[in-house]
């Protein structure tokens, strides 16, 4: 069977090609280097000294949690040498930032066996290190024959994508088995792991718990907070659908509150929060500019320099171009501790659609109460833990995270109570990168090893 899945991977390069052009439009990263994607690479890579490790963080989120890692290896391992893989355009340039003298980065391999042969004959990596997901059959197999030791890191399965994989048995079921280990973020994630075979020796904690902000941008976020006179909402890390879902609920909030005191001259005015959009990927900055200013709302952009965060108008002047109040946009990477400590709380992007929620954890590092939408399945032990701590509240729409936000916004002991408790819930489940480098480094020694 994975014979009949090689083939079709053969036979799909050419769409491959085709859709790394069309995505090139729009990123022009993607149309560089792309030979890399089938195992063809201009770089000498030398043999010499050190350990060579194969580390694969796919995207962004993955990359910035590999740092973690990586920097952990390097301690465990003198002298290593880092092979770093990414599939995406914003993870090839997050980790750009992680390489020292000696290292290189690559575009991950298509998952055909002549690529994945091509690239493991030119690295000769002693180790292989898959990030969170990302099992590919050929991968697997490629460095089972070899007696490469490949094994998944911080790795985590929710249900969904386990009665997935359950429907390809066939082909997950080898790829998982095949691997050398299965290091889990919880017993939950260890437990669907094993259902499909893998083999699990330790739960090590998740890697993101080690993340410490950019104490200086936290910083920097939080004199701009007390600076204000109002309070920051910020919807963090959104994804397609939800800023749309926050515009639509503001405006009909703000057009109600309108009509309300245009009927009764004494009703309540219309919330004085100032709200904040970081949309998760960097693609999509422009269109959810365009969004912003479509819904009618004046538009203040982080990337066009200026005062940040930006000049309150006077307290007696009206909506600016007569629109529905200004909206910030956070269109700068590797900022959001600024945009963390800026915000009075934040809502959880990824879980007001059903994406499965971002990374709740950055948010309790810096101390931001969280509000969180129904879909958080990828984060779903995390964010159990964090309601639990008293660091996050969850919610059932958009609606009712409005109207929470306003509740919340109005209780600073509350809020300052959900803050520090945040710090604790972060400090608290620190660890998983020691512990797994230390598990890299004493299966290179001895295949098998059981940890913890």
């Amino acid at each position: 069977m994975r014979r009949l899945y090689s083939l079709a991977m053969l036979l799909a390069q050419p769409a491959v090609r085709r859709k790394l052009a069309w995505r090139a439009r729009a990123e022009p990263l993607y149309a560089q280097a792309v030979p890399e994607r089938f195992g063809h690479y201009d770089t000498v890579w030398p043999a010499g000294s050190g350990t060579t490790v194969w580390v694969h963080a796919v995207s962004l989120g993955e990359t910035r949690t590999a740092a973690l890692l990586i920097e952990q290896l390097r301690l465990a391992l003198p002298g290593m040498r880092l092979v770093l893989s990414h599939g995406t355009a914003t993870g090839r340039a997050e980790g750009q930032r992680l390489l020292q003298p000696g290292d290189v980065q690559v575009w991950q391999p298509w998952d055909s066996e002549p690529a994945v042969r091509r690239f493991l004959d030119h690295f000769q990596p002693r180790i292989g290190l898959l990030m969170e997901t990302e099992v590919w059959p050929n991968w697997v197999a490629a460095c089972q024959k070899r007696g490469l030791p490949l094994v998944l890191a911080n790795a985590r399965l929710s249900e969904q994508s386990l009665n997935k994989a359950l429907r390809l048995a066939w082909l997950a079921r080898p790829a998982y088995r095949g691997l050398a280990a299965v290091w889990a973020q919880t017993p939950e994630h260890a437990s669907r792991l094993r259902r499909l075979g893998a083999w699990v020796p330790g739960v090590f904690g998740n890697l993101k718990f080690d993340a410490r902000p950019d104490a200086g941008l936290l910083a920097a976020g939080r004199q701009g907070r007390a600076a204000r006179r109002g309070p920051v909402a910020m919807l963090a890390s959104s994804r397609m659908g939800e800023e749309a879902q926050l515009l639509g609920a503001l405006k009909e909030q703000i057009l109600g509150a309108r009509a309300a005191q245009e009927a009764r001259p004494g009703a309540a005015p219309s919330s004085q929060t100032q709200w904040l959009i970081v949309p998760r990927h960097p693609q999509r900055f422009d269109q959810v500019a365009a969004l912003i200013q479509a819904q009618g709302f004046a538009l203040h952009r982080r990337s066009q320099g200026g005062p940040w965060p930006p000049a309150e108008p006077p307290t007696d002047a009206p909506a600016p171009g007569g629109s529905l109040g200004s909206i910030w946009l956070g269109d700068t990477l590797g900022e959001m501790a600024l945009y963390y400590g800026l915000a009075d709380l934040a809502l959880l992007g990824g879980s007001f659609e059903p994406l499965g929620g971002q990374n709740l954890i950055e948010a309790a590092a810096c101390g931001c109460p969280l509000l969180m939408g129904p879909h958080t399945f990828n984060f779903a032990e995390a964010a159990g833990l964090a309601v639990a701590a008293g660091a996050a509240q969850s919610v059932a729409s958009m609606d009712e995270a409005l109207a929470a936000a306003e509740d919340l916004l109005a209780q600073p002991e509350r809020r300052s109570e959900m803050a520090a408790a945040a710090d604790r819930f972060a400090s608290a489940h620190s660890g998983a990168a020691q512990r797994t480098a230390a598990a890299v480094a004493a299966l290179i020694g001895q295949q098998r090893v059981d940890l913890l």
